[in-house]
């Protein structure tokens, strides 16, 4: 029974840190979850109705959207099951599927952060050439890019794991990471680290760049221009530098933890780290381009006024 267990199943050891607190943390999560879907949902229903907004800039700030639903519904349900429950043992492909949603994500998000950085580069750098440039072709094919790339670049990460022999079932994490479990294999496992650090260098570090690139640029025009122009640049652009701001802090954080050793760490705050990494970005990304893009802020205050007068 017990290799059957160590087989098919990984133990979530992290949870055991959360002890009675497992109840208002329970509560805080399902409120949080809330929150993303209603707020996710709000933006991309605004962008998706309103034609002013059906611009190449919008329509990436509504993928930024629909892969914060996404990522959160993959790490959500499982989580607030595995608050209340007292065992916190997950199937092989369970493990393997969340591995899956929750890697995608974030590839996700730093390819499509890539993608507006490279908007507002030819917006601002080159404006003659804007609509040529980012034209309706342009934008799907970029979007489809953003998507396609780190899908299979993921799946071939996984499938590289699933063929490894495991000497343990336990992860020192709240959800299941592939670096945990490459590092319960009995045997070496050379192909998987190169592979995962080619897949890391071409999803993060290469967007990554780029992304400081484009703002370099950017930066260097504004030196050049009159203060209103500054102005109208720091209001476009802003958004975006928070978005990747705090997405790389936290996805920063995340990388760090995993390589850490947990039980050096306070179990609170390794449980607050593990967290962040799929709760913030998700949380603060509809209330920064909501708050930040007077259009967007504009047409959501429309629709809450509608649905005010209809109730």
């Amino acid at each position: 029974m017990e290799n059957s267990t160590v087989s098919f199943y990984f133990n979530l050891t992290m949870f055991v840190n959360i002890g009675h607190y497992r109840y208002p943390v329970f509560v805080f999560c399902l409120l949080l979850y809330s929150f993303i879907l209603s707020a996710n949902l709000v933006i991309i229903v605004v962008i998706s109705r309103e034609r002013t907004l059906h611009e190449p800039m919008y329509v990436f700030i509504a993928l930024l959207s629909v892969n914060s639903l996404y990522g959160s519904t993959g790490f959500f349900p499982r989580f607030l099951m595995d608050l209340l429950s007292d065992a916190h043992l997950i199937s092989r492909p369970a493990c393997f599927t969340q591995i899956y949603v929750i890697y995608t994500y974030a590839s996700y998000e730093m390819t499509i952060l890539g993608i507006i950085a490279y908007d507002r580069y030819i917006a601002i750098c080159h404006p003659l050439h804007y609509h040529r440039k980012m034209n309706n072709k342009t934008v799907r094919k970029l979007a489809a890019l953003a998507w396609i790339c780190p899908a299979f670049g993921i799946m071939a990460l996984i499938s590289l794991s699933t063929w490894l022999p495991l000497c343990g079932n336990e992860i020192q994490k709240i959800f299941c990471a592939n670096w945990n479990i490459v590092k319960l294999s009995c045997v070496k496992t050379l192909v998987n680290n190169i592979y995962g650090l080619l897949l890391t260098i071409s999803t993060v570090f290469f967007p990554l760049c780029y992304v400081l690139y484009t703002y370099l640029r950017i930066l260097m025009v504004c030196w050049k221009n009159s203060a209103e122009f500054k102005g109208k640049v720091f209001q476009s652009c802003l958004p975006h530098v928070i978005t990747f701001v705090i997405y790389s802090i936290t996805g920063f954080c995340d990388i760090a933890l995993s390589r850490y050793n947990i039980e050096q760490i306070h179990p609170f705050v390794a449980v607050i780290l593990s967290l962040e990494f799929v709760v913030i970005p998700p949380v603060l990304n509809p209330l920064v381009y909501g708050l930040k893009l007077p259009e967007i802020r504009r047409q959501i205050l429309r629709l809450l006024t509608w649905y005010k007068i209809i109730n």
